[in-house]
């Protein structure tokens, strides 16, 4: 595999955003999907989750991530990723065998990533533009955020390349974890086999993700598997139909809007007078926690 890499590197360049370039080269095939997910749920008469502005909102906040994604990794994520690789421990080989166990360890990586997402304003303040949809569709996937290299999303994953798991290769396995998740952001597809619902993280279980019902906030944080949910305790089936969105809902199509409209909170929150230790708790406390004073 590393050769492989080597080999378009020698013709693209040395230091490339793998995440992005997997990305980039499944768009014709997301927007395929999407396609044929929209004939399939026009002629079940279900088509109250396509709106036209929601539609473009995320693809133009899927753009606009793509590209500023790529200007971040030649800004900063490349070089701090090669500086956790010049002080790892281990050089771990790629190969059959330890693909598995690096796409695993890079999922266990991004679970903690999207659970600590939720619970730390400072993260959330990017992954908000991804829940503040009230539609599901494919296209849903699309909306991400301008913030995640700034707030730090690849922090998560640089203990996998201290450990010896070239940088390189955990960006694109990452990039197969987010392909993957593309795909669960659907209504056309209902509960899978039980088998599948235990491991996999599915259309129904992410389903249950993007709801704001009570029972639903904060669950399921897995990206291809569920596991994790189970294992620490973040798992939700899906029983009543979700309401998607977030909690205090920011109605907007707005691609500068959606992107900054938390982080400008954020920050407005810690410069409200006060005292130093109530106002900087802002950036790391729950994005629902609020001042006694």
């Amino acid at each position: 595999m590393m050769e492989w890499m080597e080999g378009i590197e020698a013709v693209i360049g040395a230091d490339q955003d793998w995440k992005q370039l997997l990305l980039g080269a499944m768009t014709p095939i997301f927007l395929i999907a999407f396609a044929i997910e929209w004939q399939v749920m026009r002629k079940r008469g279900a088509r109250e989750q396509f709106q036209f502005k929601d539609i473009l909102a995320n693809l133009g906040l899927g753009g606009s991530y793509s590209l500023f994604e790529l200007f971040a990794h030649l800004a900063i994520t490349g070089a701090a990723s090669l500086w956790f690789w010049e002080h790892r421990f281990f050089t771990i080989p790629v190969n059959v065998w330890t693909l598995p166990l690096m796409l695993f360890g890079v999922e266990f990586c991004y679970y903690w990533f999207h659970r600590t997402s939720h619970r730390v304003r400072w993260f959330w303040s990017a992954h908000v533009v991804h829940h503040s949809g009230q539609h599901m569709n494919l296209t849903t996937a699309m909306r991400q955020s301008l913030l995640y290299s700034i707030t730090g999303w690849w922090l998560f994953f640089m203990p996998l390349v201290l450990l010896g798991v070239h940088p390189a290769v955990v960006f694109l396995l990452y990039g197969v974890d987010l392909a993957y998740q593309y795909f669960v952001h659907t209504e056309s597809v209902g509960k899978l086999h039980p088998w599948m619902e235990y491991l996999f993280v599915t259309p129904s279980s992410h389903r249950v993700h993007h709801g704001r019902n009570p029972q639903y906030i904060d669950k399921n944080f897995g990206g291809i598997l569920c596991i994790f949910d189970r294992w620490f305790g973040s798992y939700e089936a899906e029983v009543e139909k979700v309401e998607y969105g977030i909690p205090k809902q920011i109605n907007s199509y707005n691609i500068f809007t959606l992107n900054f409209h938390e982080f400008r909170d954020m920050w407005a929150d810690v410069f409200r007078p006060g005292p130093l230790a109530q106002r900087m708790k802002h950036l790391w406390a729950p994005p629902e926690w609020e001042r006694k004073a």
